[in-house]
């Protein structure tokens, strides 16, 4: 009989959990014995284990084999703890030295010629392996890069199984199979460079509130007629927000290791992420889902980022309101038969859209088309509780001959960005200690606290309210976007002049 142990980890949306892989070898009738809620992909290691190790030049013993994955109760999923099951097999069988293997951390899916591939949740994994007190961990070669990113870790990048048994003093000349890492493949395509805000002409409202929106982490609503421009703003967003701090940083990068979008070679993310759907996307890929444990959609990979949704009317209802939850909370909980998942999602979002189907609706509308009935229709698929969460709501008018007849020059990212870091850190020395970082994050309740003596600038906003122009949570909204203003303009605290600026960003200007 013989026992070999080492450790796997287990993610469950982005918390992981050192798993014991105990290897049990008895003189029996030979067999293999997976145990401890493995999932499909898992269970089939038996075989991808068995040809790995034939294949690397290594002998797969005769015996009764039971594999147990320990705490059972916690479900396991995924190719990964291939590696972690051979070499957990190998030291029960003498092979390899048990008493090494059971401190190390060992992570990778295994091809039947013995070859690491990479895994997803790599850098989560790590991270959680390291707060358990194990520091020692193995990973395929193409996953090394994003391992090391984990402070405290130290990482054993390998090509092949039979290069982890030679480092451990198996009885290999060599490793058996060739030298080739499997390269790491990512399915999120290429990171885009954002445009600067110097190619937007006219248009001065529209960046106002852009600018109004990066510097307090507001929600932001864009409506206006085709090609007057949304789009082309609600790219450039992220070139006027500040880079992400370090823990933000680690967050963005572990989310999108499990989703596999990482590109290790660029180190952690540092700059805000930028999610931009297809309308026709279905509310699993959004907010996140799949088979088994869910992974990561859309909402959560612009996590400290913007979540851009063009044509947001044509959004199906139940992709919209599934958003509701994020932005509430800042996080998006799935679940699923297989378990829970937490995933943060912490990001700005952007709706563009037309004012009417046609998209003519502009100022009086003459042009338009469209019955008054339609215009209701389609603006109503933006619900009244999405857009009472939405914090800027602005009209993008059609770009005139005079504003491409204009020759001063214009403002560029650099420039309002650099504004943006200013009012950012002035919100955040102001909330320092409240756990908030941004106006969008505060309750009304301690912004009205504020103003102390100076509450009489509520007065517009009470005379909004008495007109229904504003929701009680859109008073709340309208407080936040004063107080950003303010920070832009470097005051200590709101005029009335900023809340009317508030209300008007929060109401598209129809508060008169």
């Amino acid at each position: 009989m013989g026992l070999g142990t080492t450790r796997a980890v287990a993610l469950v949306g982005l918390s992981g959990h050192v798993v014991e892989v105990q290897a049990h070898l008895a003189a029996s009738v030979p067999g293999f014995v997976l145990v401890g809620l493995p999932d499909t992909a898992l269970s089939e290691a038996r075989d991808r284990v068995r040809a790995a190790v034939a294949s690397s030049g290594l002998t797969w013993p005769q015996r009764k084999i039971t594999v147990n994955l320990s705490p059972a109760a916690l479900p396991k999923s995924g190719a990964g703890f291939d590696l972690a099951i051979a070499v957990a097999t190998l030291a029960g069988a003498g092979t390899l030295p048990g008493d090494e293997a059971a401190s190390v951390v060992h992570l990778g899916e295994l091809g039947l010629d013995g070859r690491l591939q990479p895994v997803r949740g790599v850098l989560p994994a790590v991270a959680a392996a390291v707060a358990a007190g194990y520091r020692d961990v193995v990973v395929p070669e193409a996953d090394a890069a994003e391992a090391r990113l984990v402070p405290g870790a130290r990482v054993v990048g390998a090509v092949s199984l039979a290069e982890v048994a030679h480092r451990y003093g198996a009885a290999l000349e060599e490793p058996a199979t060739g030298g080739l890492a499997i390269p790491r493949i990512t399915t999120g395509a290429p990171v885009p460079r954002a445009g600067d805000l110097r190619d937007v002409l006219g248009q001065a409202p529209a960046r106002h509130a852009l600018e109004v929106a990066a510097a307090g982490g507001h929600h932001l609503l864009m409506v206006g007629p085709p090609g007057a421009g949304k789009t082309m703003l609600a790219s450039r967003l992220p070139g006027i927000l500040p880079d992400l701090e370090e823990s933000a940083a680690v967050e963005v990068t572990a989310v999108h290791s499990v989703a596999g979008v990482l590109d290790p070679g660029r180190g952690l993310v540092s700059r805000p992420p930028f999610e931009d759907p297809h309308h026709t996307a279905t509310a699993a890929s959004i907010v996140g889902g799949g088979s088994g444990l869910p992974r990561p959609g859309a909402a959560s990979r612009a996590h400290h980022g913007v979540l851009f949704l063009d044509e947001a009317p044509e959004f199906a209802s139940r992709v919209l309101q599934t958003l509701r939850q994020p932005l509430e909370h800042g996080e998006v909980v799935i679940h699923r038969a297989a378990g829970t998942a937490r995933f943060p999602a912490r990001f700005q979002l952007v709706l563009a859209a037309n004012p009417c189907p046609c998209g003519r609706a502009v100022g009086k509308g003459l042009d338009c088309t469209c019955t008054p009935l339609a215009r209701r229709r389609y603006f109503a698929r933006l619900s009244g509780p999405l857009l009472d969460r939405v914090d800027v709501q602005v009209e993008v008018r059609p770009v005139t001959r005079v504003d491409r007849a204009r020759t001063e020059p214009v403002e560029t990212s650099a420039t309002v960005a650099a504004r943006v870091r200013a009012a950012r850190a002035a919100a955040a020395a102001r909330l320092a200690g409240t756990g908030w970082s941004t106006n969008a994050e505060v309750p009304g309740t301690w912004l009205r606290d504020r103003l102390g003596p100076g509450r009489s600038l509520l007065q517009d906003v009470d005379r909004a309210l008495d007109r229904g122009t504003l929701s009680l949570r859109g008073a709340d909204r309208v407080l936040r976007l004063a107080w950003t203003v303010a920070d832009l303009a470097g005051r200590d605290a709101p005029d009335r002049a900023d809340v009317g600026q508030g209300i008007a960003l929060r109401t598209r200007g129809n508060h008169a």
